[in-house]
């Protein structure tokens, strides 16, 4: 398995990384993800980014393709932590990169999770849960979810049955980007804000 190239920032000596990758449908360098990057560089965090190879693969083509299959992306996912070299280490990302992170946090070594918009089931299809895992996982984990969000609302969240590890953060009438719904009295920046506070509270506690 071949690593992908890391886009590194934040201090050089910093001896706690928070790792993150995209969803299916954007790079890790989208406005969304640099703006948590960014974020987290002014907290003294390193931070390192990498793309799946079906996104490397495109952004070197301009072709678009499908994710890869589960398995690379999971075997990307510990090769890239293989490379890591901070002692301490949170991974997780956007949508599909935060499920992917899910599933290899307990046989990794990261001390935690970091979810920006789990996608619970596919979206029109809230009977193909992808919970079962989550149930008993063990990883200390955040979830940042819009209220709104297509692939789990609120409503749907608060009845599945997740391990006591996983806390839960509302983007108030959020979508799966945490873009309020059109007429609520909430802003995306709010919500982008208020969730980087929950992002740093969550850090802190664990390296406390």
């Amino acid at each position: 398995m071949s690593v992908p190239r890391l886009k590194i920032e934040g201090p050089k000596r910093a001896k706690k990384a928070v790792v993150l990758t995209h969803g299916a449908g954007e790079s890790s360098e989208s406005a969304f993800l640099s703006y948590f990057a960014e974020a987290l560089v002014k907290l003294h965090y390193k931070v390192i980014r990498f793309d799946f190879p079906y996104m490397e693969e495109r952004s070197s083509t301009g072709r678009k393709r499908p994710p890869d299959k589960e398995v690379i992306l999971r075997e990307t996912w510990l090769a890239v932590l293989d490379e890591v070299k901070q002692e301490k280490v949170v991974i997780g990302g956007k949508s599909m990169g935060g499920r992917i992170a899910s599933l290899i946090a307990d046989e990794s070594r990261a001390d935690g999770l970091l979810c920006l918009g789990y996608p619970f089931h596919p979206t029109g299809k809230p009977e193909k849960l992808r919970t079962e895992h989550l149930a008993e996982l063990e990883t200390p984990t955040l979830i940042i979810q819009g209220e709104k969000d297509v692939f789990g609302t609120r409503e749907e969240v608060e009845s599945y049955h997740l391990s006591e590890n996983i806390r839960v953060h509302w983007a108030i009438d959020g979508d799966h980007s945490f873009r309020p719904k059109r007429g609520s009295n909430r802003t995306f920046e709010s919500n982008m804000k208020n969730t980087m506070r929950a992002i740093e509270k969550f850090l802190f506690e664990l390296w406390a």
